[in-house]
């Protein structure tokens, strides 16, 4: 996405739309971002940019509710970022029996970009053990037929 997009969105709309999309600790960090000199709106929009990726991958139905806000992107002290959910989002991923989620999102010259993946209890579930030498996470053990 466009980091000018979330520039444009601050200027038209403020506060309100900072806090429309993002929680207080994101907006927290963004901040301490700005008062060391940095620029907060790339670290904005790759925030934003994660939250939309975890959305894709709740996938909510057409006219579910689901606030930005409900998708924290939360920094830990080694700098490594993770994901909270709240909410409606934490309702939608306990439903479709996902957990773990991960993401990894970045910014560059003008542009942030995010990824997310999540772990479904259903998707371990259904994973068979490979037969030796098969290739492939789909590889099933060849069986042999005889006749008599």
């Amino acid at each position: 996405m466009a980091v000018q997009s979330v520039v444009d969105s601050i200027r038209t709309f403020g506060d309100r739309y900072l806090e429309r999309v993002f929680t207080e600790a994101e907006r927290g960090y963004c901040a301490a971002v700005a008062a060391q000199g940095g620029d907060s709106a790339p670290h904005l929009a790759a925030r934003f940019a994660a939250k939309e990726a975890v959305i894709k991958v709740l996938r909510p139905a057409a006219g579910e509710p689901l606030a930005h806000r409900s998708v924290e992107v939360v920094r830990g002290v080694d700098g490594a970022c993770s994901v909270r959910l709240e909410g409606n989002a934490e309702a939608l991923a306990r439903r479709a029996g996902l957990s773990e989620f991960a993401i990894s999102f970045s910014h560059e010259e003008g542009y942030a970009t995010a990824i997310a993946v999540a772990q479904s209890a259903s998707a371990a579930l259904r994973r068979r053990p490979r037969a030796k030498g098969a290739k492939g996470p789909n590889a099933r053990k060849a069986t042999r037929s005889r006749s008599r």
